[in-house]
């Protein structure tokens, strides 16, 4: 679902936003239980084409609210800077709709690797070692870029 920008003037390029999702150290996944109960949580994570792929445990919280409800919202902050002064902050910012689906086999190594380059690039073949041992213990999930909304304050 795509929401207009109420300040449009804030609002930055697709491109932008893009750039912003794949450079951001982590985001924070909102997701809903069955009784509409909002749930949001920090994650690390990368993004492939037009998914976004995050791993987890096997069981949890977050799980069982995307197992009853798969529409999700990904919020990443980049820089930002408070203007005390100005009694304003410069941000920049990037929301992203989508479902979340849980991913097997081959494309679950593509979303376990793909975070090794972006958080651990001087160690991918130790990382590779340690992708091999949890396998079992991990779970991995995508989020299709459904909807890609960001503004910014510069």
């Amino acid at each position: 679902m795509h929401h207009e920008l109420r300040n449009k003037k804030r609002g930055i390029t697709e491109a932008e936003a893009r750039e912003l999702l794949e450079r951001g150290e982590y985001g924070i996944l909102s997701t809903c239980d069955a009784d509409g109960q909002p749930y949001g949580i920090p994650l690390s994570y990368c993004v492939i084409g037009n998914s976004i792929y995050f791993h987890c445990a096997i069981a949890g919280h977050k799980l069982e609210n995307i197992e009853a409800n798969s529409r999700v919202s990904f919020c990443v902050v980049g820089e930002t800077e408070v203007l005390p002064d100005k009694f304003t902050t410069r941000y920049e910012s990037v929301v992203v709709s989508g479902k979340a689906t849980e991913v097997f086999d081959t494309e679950k190594r593509l979303g376990m690797e793909g975070l090794l380059p972006k958080y651990s690039a001087d160690f991918v073949e130790k990382g590779i070692g340690y992708i091999n041992a949890d396998w079992d213990q991990t779970r991995v999930f995508k989020i299709s870029i459904d909807d890609i909304c960001g503004k910014a304050r510069r």
